[in-house]
């Protein structure tokens, strides 16, 4: 709905730009709330899982993304948008997809938890290895970081333990859900022109958004099926290789660069809900 009220009435996001990097970190904190304290008891099992999810999120998925980037990209703005997506950890949505396809939940919450805090490192690493530094502010860019990542990570902690966490649970999917109709109108909005009068441009970025999701994920699929991964490890595993913070990355590329940089986001977006529905079907149809 907010990609159609973008492509029609995308006028209007202008001024709603100031709202995106808020609307964003109001998302990532309440996301957060659904993961317990529990998770960071057993040290050993949190470094397993979180360097599975940054394996799978940050090597197999942003290794593809960078290299497909610099073989089919030559747009500067889009280019940049596609290493900020390589760059930014796995969406939170991980944690309920897990639910929703079975699988583990305690890779998906420990792993989502440990790749967050490994993307404090791992950002700036990629945003200074591939953009360019002429035109990125690295103070910028970290407090940016501490805005979307790691003040939600420690807000959430002391909502949970202040039991505010329970309280917010009949108001977070409401206020979630409009703050991502937000963020996505604001997007689309944004890139209206580039999207309705140069559509034949992001052919290059579909194709990648494809080959992200569904091509990389059968892959992932096949070859955990050849190792004989277990169902619900395998899901996990498939859903941190195939899903990136596709809010967080557009709220970088609005917030440092331009609005054509945040188009990778955007189309990768459509293409993972598609990709999701694909799984749910796929689930329904082996039951």
């Amino acid at each position: 709905m907010a990609l159609i009220i973008g492509l029609l009435w995308g006028k209007g996001a202008e001024w709603t730009e100031g709202l995106v990097l808020p609307a964003l970190a109001v998302i990532m904190t309440l996301s957060l709330l659904g993961i317990s304290g529990s998770a960071f008891r057993s040290f050993r099992s949190f470094i397993t899982h979180a360097m599975a999810g940054i394996a799978m999120n940050y090597l197999i998925l942003g290794g593809l993304l960078l290299g497909l980037n610099r073989l089919l990209i030559h747009d500067e703005a889009l280019r940049a948008g596609f290493v900020l997506l390589a760059a930014v950890p796995p969406g939170v949505a991980v944690i309920p997809f897990t639910l929703f396809l079975r699988g583990d939940r305690t890779l998906s919450l420990v792993g989502t938890i440990g790749t967050y805090l490994g993307a404090l490192i791992i950002m700036p690493l990629i945003a200074f290895t591939f953009l360019d530094l002429s035109f990125l502010n690295p103070l910028k860019l970290f407090l940016i970081m501490f805005e979307l990542i790691l003040a939600p990570l420690i807000l959430s902690r002391v909502l949970t333990r202040i039991g505010m966490d329970s309280r917010l649970e009949g108001v977070k999917g409401p206020i979630t859900n409009w703050s991502f109709f937000l963020l996505s109108y604001t997007i689309v909005g944004l890139n209206r022109e580039v999207i309705l009068n140069q559509p034949f441009s992001l052919l290059p970025v579909a194709f990648i958004a494809v080959a992200s999701t569904f091509l990389l994920g059968w892959g992932i699929e096949g070859i955990g099926r050849l190792f004989r991964v277990p169902h619900g490890r395998l899901t996990s595993l498939l859903l941190f290789g195939t899903i990136k913070n596709y809010g967080l990355a557009g709220g970088l590329a609005l917030a440092l660069f331009s609005k054509k940089t945040s188009v990778p986001a955007t189309v990768s977006a459509v293409f993972m809900i598609v990709y999701i529905i694909w799984l749910e079907f796929k689930r329904g149809q082996t039951q």
